[in-house]
């Protein structure tokens, strides 16, 4: 009976095996055979932007429909890189399935140009390219780019920093790396920016560090003997028992400490805000009540919000008070120490979103956002 059992399921397993070495000698094969090329606008056309314009149409980009050797949908992505550039640092500007044409607005220009490095008020020259692909593979690029000449205004503040996120089944958002997802930022050092430090409430569980949400490209992780490394696929920190913690690293001498912090005598603020002159662009931002934060439903004493600013300064304060208020000197992060009233924090003009932690009075405000 052993022997007849062993016999069927070898059978099987050669039928299993032809119909899949069958399966994948059929499959067709699908090449590319004309790449799409850019027609319009025309060459070397220039472009003055103005950030009152922001949300109009820049431009029409219009290109040949690519060809594959079989009746398939094509997706396009339009990409833009400085002049000679060989666009594997290019960035998107738009994309369609299908249509051979889009509209770019002012606004995606222009940031577009302040991330390849273009300076405001200056006019520089760029390169345009349609890459076309099939579900993502597949993939061609223009043969011959095209040529725009772009003035753009100061749009996206500099930032030149990496924040890292928490990830993990002892933080918020659990293992969830989508963009979307809610995840505590680390916050960072004003003076030094290789130092980020968190404290507040973790789960019993592990955790590690993502550095762009809604990719796991580059993580932050254990590597053992209180060192961190950042690689894919880094080890995970462990949480033993639920609590509050403070959890700092060095991304320059890789060395991390995490330990238990006494929140029992905290404070508990029934209302965080933000004000200064950066709300208003005048002095009139210091006046009235504050733009009230958000409190974190995991972790009690992190708060956040969206907010447009100018250019200026501002502060925090609990309970739309001056009794107790944090400031800093250091513009986008800092850690002002509990209670601290510190300076005022510069700001410059864009739309953040701002973290704060009223334990140890860090601040993280992120430019940029839409």
């Amino acid at each position: 009976m052993k022997n007849i059992t062993k016999s069927v399921i070898a059978l099987f397993a050669v039928l299993a095996l032809s119909c899949s070495v069958e399966d994948v000698e059929d499959r067709p094969v699908i090449q590319g055979i004309d790449t799409p090329e850019l027609v319009a606008p025309e060459n070397d056309k220039a472009y003055v932007l103005l950030e009152e314009n922001a949300e109009e149409v820049a431009e029409r980009f219009v290109w040949t429909k690519a060809t594959y050797d079989g009746n398939v949908e094509i997706g396009y992505k339009l990409l833009i890189d400085v002049k000679g550039g060989d666009f594997t640092k290019a960035v998107e500007i738009g994309g369609t399935s299908g249509a051979t044409q889009i509209e770019v607005t002012v606004k995606t220009l222009n940031n577009a140009i302040i991330a390849l490095g273009g300076t405001p008020d200056v006019l520089g020259s760029y390169d345009v390219k349609v890459m076309s692909s099939l579900a993502g593979m597949e993939k061609m690029m223009s043969e011959t780019p095209l040529t725009i000449l772009v003035n753009p205004y100061t749009g996206l503040v500099p930032y030149a920093f990496t924040d890292w996120y928490l990830i993990g089944a002892a933080v918020e958002g659990g293992w969830d790396n989508n963009a979307d997802t809610k995840h505590q930022p680390m916050f960072r050092g004003g003076v030094n920016p290789k130092i980020y430090k968190f404290t507040g409430y973790f789960n019993a569980g592990n955790f590690k560090l993502i550095s762009v949400k809604g990719s796991w490209a580059s993580q932050l992780g254990n590597a053992g003997n209180n060192t961190i490394e950042i690689k894919d696929n880094a080890g995970e920190f462990t949480i033993s028992a639920s609590g509050y913690y403070t959890f700092t690293f060095n991304v320059e001498t890789l060395a991390y400490t995490l330990v238990p912090y006494n929140a029992a005598a905290a404070s508990v603020y029934s209302r965080i805000g933000f004000l200064g002159s950066s709300r208003t662009g005048t002095d009139a931002g210091w006046s009235g009540d504050d733009s009230e934060m958000t409190v974190s439903a995991f972790s009690p004493h992190v708060w956040s919000m969206n907010i447009s600013l100018f250019d200026g300064k501002g502060k925090f304060r609990a309970n739309n008070a001056w009794d107790k208020n944090w400031g800093g000197d250091t513009e986008f992060s800092g850690f002002t120490g509990n209670g601290a009233s510190g300076g005022d924090i510069p700001v410059a003009k864009s739309k953040y979103k701002i973290y704060f932690n009223d334990l140890d009075g860090s601040y993280l405000m992120l430019p940029n956002q839409e």
